[in-house]
């Protein structure tokens, strides 16, 4: 910032520092993303509690991000706004994820110390407050980063900061989800799943330390000042406050969330169920928990779904700079409508070749074009009617739009796919593909609502 107050023009150099700690924030959540259902199913988990699992997310999304967004517009503290979120919400992560795969162990170690029998289901109880933990402390971090880019980041940059956060989100995951596979196929050593969630907590905290220690968050006298002038009062009432303003912003604002919701559907359409999709329709490995299977068949379905991630956050990695700049030439609406078209595209392939393993491998590429533009344009073209000094509450009231979505998926596509039974000789599976069908749907519902946004 200059003697003006003025925000400096970010580098190339400053963007990627910028978004590393967004790099081992994704890292985390896609690990959490690829390998909770594993966990959960061994533990006996069917598709319908492992979708209700998954409502830890959402809930955390609806309640966390705009609760803390308020706060971290209104913290004072000598580690700045934003940071104390983060740094706090990257370690207490990184030891639920530690602990995570550890659930049986820890629900007997419960046990002994109580001089108790937990019940069998114990493991799965903890495991499911254990990704609560994960969840909550995820959005915690997640919310306040997302507000450090108008804090920090000229406004004229802030397409180009979103599509950085996209170019971690793709390099993050795809770092966490080749590790295992590589390791594997160069090596022949199969990494357990509790080390590569010790090896995303790691990275998580890791990366996030690095970004409070090299970003300076804007920080003026005038802005100490204004804070110390709002009452007890105001600050009580200030996310009710930010709820109602945030909705006059503009109207423009309100297709904006919708396009979101509709967005989210289908996002999470894949993100919840492309692993159990690849072990159980694309490798037709049964129901683990009702049907014991060898463990290296397992393995290889397991090892092949972390390629499908990995191969959809590379794309979304590669195009996520190329997506800002076109964006920026031809405008955030056009840039977005092609790419979630893209997405339909390989949504509705994944669900028609879903027995082909490099089918379903080139589909999941196709659909990072989408990824990469869901990561970024959507916040661009919200930023522009965000009032300084209420990035946080603005950001967080946003998630709510992606958050929200998320219920639907995983109470009602869930029960769907949980009523869609498969019994192939005593063998019990189920129509995981169905959930590409919906997310297909809700994608160009939301390629409809963008088309009606006016872009300045």
């Amino acid at each position: 910032m200059n003697e003006n107050n003025e925000l400096k023009q970010f580098t190339t150099i400053n963007f990627l520092n910028f978004a590393l700690g967004f790099l081992g924030l994704q890292f985390a959540w896609q690990m959490r993303i690829a390998l909770s259902e594993p966990v959960t199913s061994s533990l006996g988990a069917s598709p319908l509690l492992y979708s209700l699992i998954w409502l830890a997310g959402p809930f955390s999304g609806m309640v966390v991000q705009p609760i803390i967004g308020v706060l971290s517009d209104n913290t004072k503290s000598r580690f700045g706004r934003r940071r104390p979120y983060l740094l706090g919400g990257a370690l207490i992560t990184a030891l639920a994820l530690w602990a995570f795969p550890h659930s049986a162990g820890i629900s007997d170690f419960i046990s002994k110390i109580c001089h108790c029998n937990m019940p069998a289901w114990g493991g799965l109880l903890v495991a499911a407050l254990l990704i609560w933990v994960i969840d909550a402390c995820i959005n915690i971090a997640q919310g306040p980063y997302r507000s450090l880019i108008p804090d920090v980041v000229p406004r004229e940059q802030h397409a180009q900061a979103n599509s950085y956060i996209s170019l971690a989100i793709g390099l993050g995951s795809v770092i966490a989800m080749i590790v295992a596979p590589a390791l594997k196929f160069f090596f022949n050593y199969q990494m357990s799943i509790s080390a590569q969630f010790v090896m995303a907590g790691l990275a998580f905290a890791l990366a996030m330390l690095w970004t409070c220690l090299t970003i300076k968050e804007k920080s003026t006298l005038e802005e100490q000042k204004t804070a110390e002038e709002i009452s007890n009062v105001e600050k009580t009432t200030s996310f009710w406050q930010s709820l109602k303003e945030f909705f006059l912003l503009s109207p423009e604002v309100k297709k904006i969330c919708t396009m979101q919701f509709f967005t989210w559907i289908g996002m999470m359409c894949l993100l919840i169920y492309v692993t159990p999709f690849v072990m159980h329709t694309v490798y037709n490995i049964p129901d683990v928990a009702a049907n014991p299977i060898a463990q290296n068949l397992k393995d290889t379905a397991q090892n092949y779904a972390l390629i499908c991630l990995a191969v959809f956050n590379l794309v979304c990695f590669l195009v996520a700079i190329p997506i800002g700049k076109l964006a920026d030439k031809f405008g955030n609406k056009k840039v977005h409508i092609i790419s979630m078209l893209s997405m339909v595209v390989a949504y509705l392939g994944l669900a028609f070749f879903k027995t082909s393993p490099a089918a379903v491998l080139c589909f999941m590429a196709l659909s990072g074009i989408g990824w990469a533009s869901v990561c970024a344009l959507p916040f661009a073209m919200l930023s522009k009617y965000i009032k300084p000094g209420t990035e946080g509450s603005v950001m967080g009231i946003f998630n709510i739009f992606i958050a929200g979505p998320q219920v639907f998926v995983c109470t009602l596509v869930g029960w769907l796919i949980n009523a869609s039974v498969i019994s192939n000789a005593g063998n019990i599976n189920h129509h995981y593909e169905y959930t590409f069908y919906i997310g297909a749907a809700c994608l160009l519902a939301a390629v409809a609502v963008t088309k009606c946004i006016k872009e300045s």
